[in-house]
Formats: C-alpha cells, sequence, structure tokens
C-alpha cells in the first residue's frame, strides 16, 4: 500500500542512518498520513491525508 497522500502527493524520503562509527545504512522516513472518510466532488470516500493538509483545512471530513 502507498505511503502517499491523496491531495498534496507527499510520499516517504530515503536518507542514512549513520551510526557513531560512521556506518551508514539507508532509511525512510514516512509521512504522518491519517485515513478518514472524506467529501470528495460530492460523494464521501475514504482517503488518506497527511497531518499537514488536514490543519490547513484542505480536506473537507464526511460525518
Amino acid at each position: 500500500m502507498a505511503q502517499r497522500c491523496d491531495l498534496c502527493g507527499k510520499g516517504p524520503v530515503v536518507g542514512h542512518r549513520i551510526s557513531h562509527a560512521h556506518n551508514v545504512s539507508t532509511r525512510r522516513w514516512l509521512p504522518n498520513l491519517v485515513s478518514l472518510r472524506a467529501v470528495v466532488h460530492g460523494q464521501t470516500r475514504r482517503v488518506k491525508v497527511c497531518t499537514r493538509c488536514l490543519r490547513a483545512g484542505k480536506v473537507v471530513r464526511a460525518l
């Protein structure tokens, strides 16, 4: 299942995990996604949005 926001498209970011001995391995930072029911084009759908879009009011929650 894709870890991607349905509104803004924010997804995972990759980088390195570096230990004190400077051993480098890859790691991922996942976005903070919330699964909720929202009104999309007049219909209620289940979407996954990041909390930044939710706080900004870019999504209308279904009652």
